[in-house]
């Protein structure tokens, strides 16, 4: 198995654009006069980054070149941002239990819930495409399936602490990856019945990755998800948020492998597989919903 390790993420030496007084600022507009308001505000927020940031729109429109088949406009990076932007704002009230706001359909959930009844426990191994905030709230509402996610959680730090002030419960079920510990807490969520999620499109620095076939273009995925969810030996399935514009939600639920009875001996070459059907999952999906992928830096590397 041929692996990459990459000098140091490119997701992480972006600057966090965020500010905390502003998000604060924005957490207030949109309780106090509704998510209407809050989406008006956005239109600017979206625009300013847009104008004034010519390295992420650059790979924002490398991108959807790649997922749209033609060449991506000003008018599709803005869409691109403001769906950003949008699933951010709605987090707001789904940290509030206002799911009454949302129309959220869900496709291939039965499946889940019955691999966490069986082992007990299931792997939800899903991308920075559309919002996983969605997932999380519908799994507090579906009986016998609560949601725990793995995040890395350097890079929201400002967003994280500012949703927080809004629902301090909201961090009860996040397992931070990159400690010691994360593998043995992901464990004991998925013994205790847990669908345990995690985002496996970007790495941290000195991640071992491996090259797969993404949007017709080998791009490095990172290792260590699925090294994880081979020794946890667990069904995975993928899952994406889709954001579809307005109130619209749609999330998806897909087998994607199942390592509870792998070999030791097979257990590099069933990783592989199950890294590339990813990848082919992810490219799908970012071809039906391409404003949806957040991913505003280099992904694929060129050297």
């Amino acid at each position: 198995m041929n692996q990459e390790k990459p000098a140091e993420a490119a997701w992480l030496r972006q600057q966090e654009r965020s500010n905390l007084a502003i998000l604060k600022l924005m957490v207030w507009i949109s309780l106090t006069f509704g998510r209407a308001i809050g989406r008006l505000v956005l239109l600017g927020i979206a625009a300013y980054f847009v104008l004034f940031s010519p390295k992420a729109r650059r790979f924002s429109r490398n991108y959807l070149h790649r997922a749209l088949g033609r060449w991506a406009e000003w008018s599709d990076g803005f869409r691109h941002v403001f769906s950003f932007a949008s699933t951010i704002h709605d987090r707001i009230y789904l940290l509030n239990d206002r799911f009454d706001l949302f129309d959220i359909e869900v496709i291939g959930a039965d499946a889940v819930t019955e691999a966490a009844r069986t082992h007990p426990g299931a792997l939800l191994i899903g991308a920075h495409l559309g919002s996983f905030e969605v997932l999380r709230a519908v799994g507090r509402g579906r009986e016998g399936l609560p949601v725990a996610m793995l995040m890395y959680e350097e890079n929201a730090r400002k967003i994280n602490t500012t949703l927080e002030a809004i629902n301090p419960a909201a961090s009860q079920d996040i397992i931070p990856l990159g400690r010691m510990d994360s593998m043995l807490q992901a464990r004991d969520k998925l013994d205790a019945g847990y669908a345990v999620g995690i985002l496996a499109d970007r790495s941290l620095n000195h991640d071992a990755t491996i090259d797969c076939l993404f949007l017709d273009k080998p791009a490095p995925f990172p290792l260590g998800p699925w090294r994880m969810a081979a020794m946890l030996r667990r069904p995975v399935f993928f899952m994406t948020g889709l954001y579809l514009g307005g109130n619209r939600y749609q999330l998806h639920f897909e087998p994607l492998a199942d390592f509870s009875d792998t070999p030791r001996e097979e257990r590099d070459a069933a990783i592989r597989a199950a890294m590339q059907h990813y990848a082919d999952r992810l490219t799908h999906y970012c071809r039906q919903a391409p404003y949806n992928w957040f991913n505003f830096f280099d992904f694929w590397q060129k050297k």
